[in-house]
């Protein structure tokens, strides 16, 4: 019985998540898209721009390859999996980001950075926010209930730890923003609305790291990951030369 209310309150979560993702995708064109937002400009101009390079990056790889190296000591494959899965989500957003930004016709990305950066990957991602990324899904398993299907307060404890760890990175985004390292264009994605925010971005991926940590075999894990990261590297395949992200 457990069991069958997780997964109903699981279903309930994916929906909202994916009709969040379809009003994200849709909004743009029914706004003034006229002319480039601030910030536009200079942040396709610093893409993929290698003279930032910065030897901080090389150090900070290195931790986050003992970060994980520790897991793999200690054969936690459900963690190494679930880090690879909150990166690989991010990813997913990252990409969807960079799209918008071409098909907006370079008026604005839902978000781009700015400030001094080792290496701006796409137009909201940078080499510091891919490393941070790396430690979260480890982060987040830790001290989680074993039990998948424990309740609190009538929810399922995946998805209210999800929503959780969704809304702390989400205030941090909302301070980055108050001081123009982070861009926020777009009304419904912004501090005064930042319900899309984490419903579209940290909650997400938070309650698929879960899921796939949750799996009963390490062979479904890596099927999940792998497939995930097959679709992904494909898309980057195709968008990259053409110069939509």
């Amino acid at each position: 019985m457990n069991d069958r209310s997780r997964i109903i309150q699981m279903r309930i979560a994916w929906s909202i998540i994916a009709v969040s993702y379809l009003i994200v995708w849709i909004a743009p064109f029914l706004s003034d898209l006229s002319g480039q937002a601030p910030g536009s400009i200079q942040n396709f101009a610093n893409l993929r721009d290698y003279s930032n390079f910065s030897w901080h990056i090389i150090a900070f790889l290195g931790v986050v390859s003992f970060a994980y190296a520790l897991e793999v000591e200690k054969k936690n494959w459900s963690a190494i999996f679930a880090g690879l899965t909150f990166i690989l989500m991010d990813t997913f957003n990252e990409l969807w980001n960079g799209l918008i930004y071409t098909v907006t016709g370079g008026y604005s990305a839902y978000w781009m950075v700015d400030y001094a950066t080792g290496y701006q990957t796409l137009i909201g991602w940078n080499i510091e926010i891919i490393i941070n990324f790396l430690f979260w899904g480890l982060i987040i398993t830790k001290g989680i209930p074993k039990d998948k299907n424990l309740k609190i307060f009538g929810i399922n404890n995946r998805i209210l730890l999800a929503l959780g760890w969704g809304v702390l990175p989400v205030i941090v985004e909302i301070i980055l923003n108050s001081f123009g390292a982070l861009i926020w264009n777009y009304w419904w994605w912004s501090a005064r609305f930042p319900l899309l925010v984490l419903i579209c971005g940290y909650f997400p991926f938070a309650l698929m790291v879960y899921n796939v940590y949750d799996l009963p075999t390490t062979k479904q894990q890596a099927t999940v990951v792998g497939t995930l990261a097959g679709i992904l590297l494909i898309a980057f395949i195709i968008f990259l030369p053409l110069g939509w992200i």
